[in-house]
């Protein structure tokens, strides 16, 4: 018997069978479990507490969606650790989402107003996209109301707000300048809220649900960085984890798309990536069920989990500012410092192990 056998309760034996009646198998869910455990850094040991708390009471879920794209919407949707079903049912209380619930118009309102009076500061709220606040917010309102006199509210009485997506967390896209509608994330927006930011274009859903487990495993939201990101998400950054991190120390780069270094899996650094840069747990979560993501898939990395992403890492087809007097033994560690402290318009960029192309090269050595 495992240990996860071994520390099943009555109660809990109870909601695992009523999952197995939906479809939702002991195996399943332990794998679940197990997959949250990793997600969270934690040791196997708490794969019988995560399990014993998401079979708990659940926690009721307010969704607020605002300026944006309907990506992490869509992210939500297709979400398969565990799917949208056994999330809404079985371990989230859902109470209010535009896209997937049955009511609409004065009864859908009624539903998050019932939830901010009759459970204040007890809820969980969940906001995407970003908050305008130009001519009072009245580029983007709901139901008669500007939404960040709603996200004031709402976000103002629950227990935590989650940010989600670029947008939510920084501004995103709207933001980008000019920023006509003097567009905001939900912390500016809303200063007085606990909010946990988990930016990204669109938010990796398993981001979403290991945010809340941990919650509810705990008691306690997860240690959050200065942007107020979970460290277990947003702790590292991609070029640490990038499965093309060797080719990057090697001085082995992609230079033109389709070139040999392409078709070898190079280091995308000089096409543009942003992953010295950029903190995510992309190349370990990955995306659609764990298959791939954009740099394994062959394009760089857009930086879209940092602040104001589209004015700081624009171009997105150029590298990092050049950084120059080092060979292929340098790496992005030994440099980044220096040049982060250099560089202006809010790009704390790293290096890379050639800073100078074979063209630029040539021509200097005539």
């Amino acid at each position: 018997m495992g240990l996860f056998d071994e520390n099943i309760l009555p109660e809990m034996s109870e909601k695992l069978d009523e999952l197995a009646r939906k479809g939702v198998s002991r195996r399943d869910f332990m794998k679940f479990c197990t997959g949250m455990a990793a997600l969270l850094s934690l040791p196997a040991s708490f794969i019988p507490k995560i399990a014993e708390a998401v079979t708990g009471k659940k926690p009721i879920i307010v969704w607020l969606e605002y300026q944006d794209c309907a990506g992490d919407t869509e992210a939500l949707l297709r979400a398969t650790s565990p799917t949208v079903g056994q999330i809404v049912l079985d371990i989230f209380s859902v109470d209010y989402h535009e896209t997937i619930m049955s009511p609409s118009g004065f009864q859908a309102e009624k539903s998050l107003m019932d939830v901010v009076k009759n459970n204040k500061g007890n809820y969980f709220v969940v906001v995407e996209g970003s908050i305008p606040l130009k001519d009072d917010g009245v580029y983007c309102c709901v139901g008669g109301r500007t939404a960040v006199d709603i996200a004031r509210e709402v976000c103002g009485n629950a227990l935590a707000t989650i940010a989600v997506g670029t947008c939510a967390t920084y501004g995103g896209i709207p933001a980008a300048k000019p920023n006509p509608t003097g567009a905001v994330g939900v912390k500016e927006a809303v200063p007085n809220a606990t909010v946990i930011n988990l930016p990204g274009c669109p938010v990796n859903a398993e981001n979403i649900t290991a945010t809340l487990v941990h919650y509810l495993t705990f008691g306690a939201l997860p240690n959050m960085d200065k942007l107020g990101r979970p460290y277990f998400a947003f702790g590292k950054r991609i070029h640490d984890n990038c499965e093309r991190r060797s080719h990057f120390d090697a001085g082995q780069f992609v230079r033109q798309w389709g070139d040999e270094g392409a078709r070898q899996g190079w280091c995308l650094y000089e096409m543009g990536c942003k992953g010295p840069e950029t903190f995510h747990n992309c190349p370990t979560v990955k995306y659609n069920e764990g298959t791939s993501w954009p740099v394994q898939g062959g394009h760089g990395c857009l930086g879209c989990s940092e602040p104001h992403f589209w004015d700081t890492m624009t171009p997105f087809y150029k590298r990092l500012p050049n950084v120059p007097g080092f060979g292929i033994e340098s790496t992005a560690d030994k440099i980044g410092a220096g040049l982060a402290v250099a560089t202006a318009a809010g790009i704390a960029a790293h290096g890379i192990a050639r800073a100078i192309s074979p063209k630029k090269k040539e021509e200097e050595d005539k």
